[in-house]
């Protein structure tokens, strides 16, 4: 019908959510029933349902439902199809809009031709925020998983960037809408479920085993697929860049779909570093620095070719997250590559072996951060930046005395901010990301007091 158009208004429950859904919108145009729509932020403040308005038109119904499916949350913008201009409908009825995001996404993939496995989402999701459960299982004939964050902004952003996103070129596409579930109780680590809170949790068979949720959605074991996780990721899945959803092409004949359909492979714990400056790097800075997002066992900088290194993490996730958010991060002036080896493990040398001091075990070490099962450090990761986080900072210890022995050490201090609730911590800023990596490596463990060794790690917020 020409000159015909529908709209209506979504109220979301934070400002930063309707910032993100008119950002997503702007760069694509939502198709329904065939028709345009486009979202734009309204002056309304928020919504209050006019009860004389009380029998607005079916069409403006079907539309805020249209608009719900859309982004299944509740929002500050308005959404008008068909190219319409963006104005009050049915002359200024609004509509009260309820319920709002949760920490659980569900997550149902739709033309899966090629086998998506636990990390490969747990890989994906990650980028926008600390996983700290998922769940696979069928439904419906359909491969779908919960995948439960923290806390609701992670969620929001998770769905707006990846909702409707495609995994490979043309297949297994992401539906993602938020579960009515706000937790997720796993029972049980390996292919199929994983609490990344909870290492010590036991694997259980996988098929005599049920993998239950606490919503009662049954999982068991899909099409028999193992973890599979050196598969895609050992022919560059991981390297090409996950957002990156529609450069992935693969053939039926390509080594990256054999390598899928592969036997089960074990979950790899080892990281490739390459790339790294061998005058100044040594197994204590690698194991500091990896350090940061998992607790390192044992290092080893090859001896003929000291550039590069082998570095065994004690979970899959930690490897991953270090691959994640350390692959090219500059360290020591060069661009370290970070990527899953094909070993299994680190092996020490040999007693008598000559070694120079290259290999380095430290399964032992009390500098491990995620050693205790739960432990708060696990909500706490994020990617490098040029602020740090400092803690364990004892009261006798002043902002000059801590900016003194960064000085010491050849580090420019831009800004320093103790936290106003407790003085324990602070955030110290430096001129650039490469001087935080150095500074972290070389300031963590750094003894304040008799009793009190600093803590460092990278912050998510600036001074």
């Amino acid at each position: 019908m020409t000159g015909f158009s529908l709209q209506a208004f979504l109220e979301m429950a934070e400002e930063i959510s309707a910032v993100a859904m008119v950002a997503y919108f702007g760069g694509c145009v939502a198709q329904l029933r065939g028709r345009a729509v486009y979202v734009q932020f309204s002056n309304h403040k928020e919504l209050k349902t006019d009860q004389s308005h009380s029998n607005a038109s079916a069409s403006a119904q079907a539309a805020l439902q249209a608009a719900q499916a859309i982004s299944n949350s509740a929002g500050a913008a308005l959404v008008a199809g068909a190219g319409a201009a963006l104005q009050p409908a049915n002359g200024g009825t609004e509509i009260q809009v309820q319920g709002g995001p949760n920490t659980v996404l569900r997550v149902i993939i739709e033309h899966m031709l090629y086998p998506i496995v636990l990390d490969v989402l747990y890989s994906i999701f990650q980028r926008y925020g600390k996983v700290l459960k998922i769940v696979t299982f069928t439904k419906n004939n359909s491969f779908q998983a919960l995948i439960q964050y923290p806390d609701t902004g992670s969620a929001q952003m998770a769905k707006t960037a990846l909702d409707g996103q495609n995994i490979y070129n043309g297949c297994c596409t992401l539906r993602i809408d938020y579960s009515k579930m706000t937790c997720l109780n796993v029972k049980y680590n390996n292919d199929k479920s994983r609490d990344y809170t909870n290492p010590t949790l036991p694997s259980g068979d996988g098929d005599a085993h049920q993998l239950l949720t606490s919503g009662g959605v049954l999982a068991p074991p899909f099409l028999g697929l193992g973890s599979g996780l050196a598969s895609p990721y050992g022919v560059g899945v991981g390297g090409v860049g996950l957002p990156a959803f529609g450069a992935l092409t693969l053939t039926p004949a390509s080594p990256a779909l054999r390598a899928l359909a592969a036997p089960p492979l074990p979950l790899a714990t080892v990281l490739l570093v390459s790339n790294l400056n061998e005058e100044m790097v040594t197994p204590d800075a690698l194991f500091t620095l990896f350090g940061v997002y998992g607790d390192v066992q044992r290092v080893k900088i090859l001896y003929n070719k000291k550039d590069s290194a082998l570095i065994q993490m004690a979970e899959p996730h930690q490897a991953h997250l270090a691959m994640t958010h350390m692959d090219k991060l500059r360290v020591f002036g060069k661009a370290m590559r970070v990527m899953l080896s094909k070993h299994q493990t680190v092996q020490l040398p040999k007693e008598g072996q000559p070694d120079a001091g290259l290999t380095r075990d430290y399964s032992q070490s009390p500098l491990h951060r995620f050693k205790k099962p739960g432990s708060k450090n696990y909500q706490n990761i994020y990617p490098p930046s040029a602020t740090l986080h400092l803690s364990n900072i004892p009261a006798t210890v002043s902002e000059d005395d801590i900016k003194e022995a960064f000085t010491k050490r050849g580090f420019t201090i831009k800004a320093f901010k103790f936290f106003p609730k407790d003085r324990k911590m602070a955030l110290v800023q430096l001129p650039s990301i490469d001087d935080a990596v150095a500074a972290l490596i070389k300031m963590h463990n750094y003894q304040l007091s008799e009793s009190n060794h600093l803590r460092v790690s990278f912050s998510k917020s600036s001074i």
